[in-house]
This record gives structure tokens, sequence and C-alpha cells, in this order.
């Protein structure tokens, strides 16, 4: 069993701690103590994905909007620029940053939703398996690309159809940003402020970003890896 915890530390010395666990197969969350009736938000077809492949009557509530309603209600009483302390321990290491609420539910956001079980966010259980919170863009370029073209080898060791030029990573932030802007208008039926509903739209802007500057960032990037340029590879 894989597990993260997050802790936020408050500048009126209270702490809030949030551990999320999920099975190493499937990668998606376990254990999660959740209300005996769902709120009426995480309702699958109540501001529904215009994208979500999931039917209402075998799934009736939306897995990502189920794996929200703990920090939502935490965060529910808090603004988005409210300043807090933040560490993030996994499996023997810890990182730790001041930061705000918004940024810090938007990190735990990300990690969240790819375990959920949403089918357009599943593409990004590598990287929730390989955590890393509070990423620049050019680093979530990196880890989102190196993922995406790892995935391409193993199709292609497989015999299957692949490809190199990242059309499919493009066509899945696209399906992220439609999944964002939806989960928005959730949030802001579930939310009296605006910790959560900006996490979301701070998730959304990478989404938005990421697929814009994909060929850039990696373009400034290639010089770290002139070592492999004149490598001998055998025929």
């Amino acid at each position: 069993m894989k597990s993260i915890e997050y802790i936020f530390e408050f500048e009126d010395g209270s702490k809030k701690n949030f551990i999320f666990q999920w099975d190493r197969s499937s990668l998606e969350l376990i254990g999660a103590t959740l209300p005996e009736k769902l709120p009426d938000w995480t309702g699958l077809n109540f501001h529904k994905c215009p994208n979500c492949p999931l039917d209402h009557n075998v799934v009736p509530n939306c897995p990502m909007a189920v794996s929200l309603i703990n920090m939502v209600q935490f965060f529910d009483g808090l603004k988005s620029f409210e300043k807090t302390h933040l560490v993030v321990k996994m499996e023997g290491k810890e990182i730790s940053q001041d930061t705000t609420c918004q940024k810090g539910v938007s990190a735990m956001m990300g990690l969240v939703s790819a375990a959920s079980g949403c089918p357009h966010l599943a593409f990004f259980k590598p990287m929730a398996y390989f955590h890393l919170p509070l990423a620049d863009k050019e680093n979530t370029i990196y880890r989102a690309t190196s993922m995406y073209l790892l995935a391409q080898y193993f199709m292609a060791k497989e015999g299957r159809k692949f490809e190199i030029d990242l059309e499919g990573l493009n066509t899945i932030y696209k399906n992220i940003s439609i999944v964002n802007s939806a989960m928005a208008d959730r949030l802001r039926d579930a939310s009296k402020t605006d910790s959560a509903i900006n996490a979301i739209v701070t998730l959304d802007i990478y989404a938005k970003t990421v697929p814009m500057h994909i060929d850039a960032s990696l373009s400034s990037l290639r010089d770290l890896f002139s070592p492999y340029f004149n490598y001998p590879i055998s025929d």
C-alpha cells in the first residue's frame, strides 16, 4: 500500500493532515472515510463533464468529486490567499514549503484526481505514483512528456500502435481542461469560499498552458541530453 501525507500548518498554530492511500495494482484511492450520504454536488449528472464516458446508472457519483469531498469540506472556511506551511511526507522523504491554501490544495487535488478513478485523469497515475508537490511549469512539462513517451515505449514493446509526436498528450490535456472546467462549476455550488475553486482553476491553467509550451520548453532542454547524441547505438 502506497501512502502520501499532506500536513497544512496555519499561522494560528492549527494543523490539518490528509493521508492518501491507494492500491499499488490499480493506483486508485482506498480507505478514505466518506459521509454516509454523499453530497448532491458529487452526483455524476451534477454539472457532468461534456466528455465524461461514464454511465449514471452504473456509476452514480463522479469519482473525482467523491475523492475531493474531505478537502473541499475542510477548506470551505478558508480563503485561497491564506498562508500555510505545507509539509508532504512520501515514503522516506519529506518536502516542505511556505505557500498559500490555494497552491497547497491545488497540488493535493492533482494527486487525488489522478488516483480517483476518473477515466480522463487516469493517464496521470504514473505521475501520482511519483508525486512531486508544488512543481513548476518546466518541471511539470518534463515529467508529463517523459511519462507519455515511456508509455509509448511500453506500447511499442507490446507491438501496439504508438507515437512520439506528443499529439496524444495534447489530446489528454484538452480533455482534462474540460474536466477541470466542469469540476469548477461543481465546486462553486459546493463551497462558500474560494480556496477549492481557485485550486481547480490553477490546475486548469496548467492543463491549458502546458500543451502550448511543450515544444518551446522541450527545445530549451535539448542541451541536457547532448551526451546521448554521440552515444554509439548498435544496429
